[in-house]
């Protein structure tokens, strides 16, 4: 079995064909970038398996897939990524991925797989594409921190200083504190105007 592992990042690249090498029957090939990749599967003899990263240079994402596809008669490839969604994972597939394989895969997990994919069959793991989306957050709820977050919702409600003290369970200058961060970040002057931003953006 004939295995091309190409992925910019040199730790990764090298503990794949570690890890892919110890294994009885299976002979591997490298590359950086996707250039150089797409010049091994022309120069080379021919793979049972392409790994091609996601985020590498030159891959342009899926479009780098579909390429690969069509390179040599047609090629058993397959996305390797640390930080591809779902929705990329199963684009991949729609279009003729030989499987989708995240960096987080154990090492004997990641053996298993190369192997399924080489002998034709197509892979993903289970529970990485049954595990829920993480719900998108707001821009501005990204800015603050969890207790800047308690006080605007305080301060949206009409609550005077002392009284989200009280709440909280903090000191008026602690509140006061959290206050000139907030204007800071809403890049706002006052609470009025900071409470007009919560409501509009649907904060609370």
């Amino acid at each position: 079995m004939r295995v091309l592992i190409a992925d910019d990042h040199d730790l990764l690249r090298d503990t794949l064909i570690a890890f892919l090498g110890a294994e009885e029957g299976i002979e591997l090939g490298s590359a950086a970038t996707f250039d150089e990749a797409v010049r091994r599967i022309e120069e080379d003899a021919p793979y049972d398996l392409v790994l091609l990263d996601y985020k590498m240079p030159g891959m342009d994402g899926l479009d780098g897939l579909r390429r690969a596809l069509t390179l040599q008669g047609g090629q058993r490839v397959a996305l390797i990524s640390g930080q591809a969604t779902r929705e990329i994972a199963e684009e991949a597939l729609s279009v003729g991925a030989a499987g989708f394989v995240p960096k987080t895969l154990p090492a004997k997990s990641l053996v298993n797989a190369v192997r399924f994919m080489a002998m034709g069959e197509q892979y993903a793991p289970i529970d990485f594409m049954t595990a829920p989306e993480k719900a998108e957050t707001h821009p501005l709820v990204d800015k603050l921190t969890p207790r800047e977050l308690q006080v605007l919702e305080g301060l949206s409600e009409g609550k005077s200083n002392k009284e989200i003290a009280r709440d909280l369970d903090l000191t008026e200058p602690t509140i006061k504190l959290h206050m000139k961060t907030l204007y800071r970040k809403l890049e706002v002057n006052n609470r009025t105007q900071a409470a007009i931003i919560a409501r509009e953006e649907k904060l609370f």
